[in-house]
């Protein structure tokens, strides 16, 4: 797993899971945690442990280093912090997802589904999850049907 801070992404062809595809090289489902918070990073990180099927690739702690890292190493799914410094979540996952559909993004946060920015729902986000509810079971939930049906339905 990698961890970046301020200093870029790291080079993929020299990152033990980087490959062709956005599959870990066991099949597995390939993460990247964004969040500015480092012990939200570590509890995001404890989750996805406990995930079966599914391996932490990097964390970052910025929207402009889940867009330069996404790019490099290709997750398959982004665990997104809505509110981070200069490039917010919502909008870094719009540019993720933009330049790569593929990729999926969760977004994180502790508001209140009704309390969320407004563009939050147009960013590209499968799906948000408030951050006191992060769990395996709501990963894999959320994975396997592909996202929150009710997250595009307003």
């Amino acid at each position: 797993m990698t961890e970046l801070t301020t200093d870029g992404p790291p080079d993929p062809s020299t990152h033990p899971s980087a490959d062709a595809s956005t599959a870990g090289s066991n099949g597995a489902v390939t993460v990247l945690i964004v969040d500015d918070q480092p012990p939200f990073r570590a509890a995001a990180r404890a989750v996805i442990e406990r995930v079966k099927g599914f391996t932490l690739l990097a964390e970052v702690d910025s929207g402009e280093l889940a867009v330069t890292t996404s790019a490099a190493l290709a997750p398959r799914l982004i665990l997104m912090d809505i509110n981070m410094g200069d490039l917010d979540g919502i909008e870094a996952t719009r540019l993720i997802t933009d330049a790569d559909p593929a990729i999926k993004v969760i977004l994180l946060s502790t508001y209140s589904l009704e309390d969320l920015p407004p563009d939050a729902r147009q960013s590209g986000a499968i799906a948000y999850v408030n951050k006191d509810e992060l769990s395996p079971r709501v990963i894999r939930q959320i994975w396997e049907s592909g996202g929150d049906p009710a997250w595009h339905a307003d």
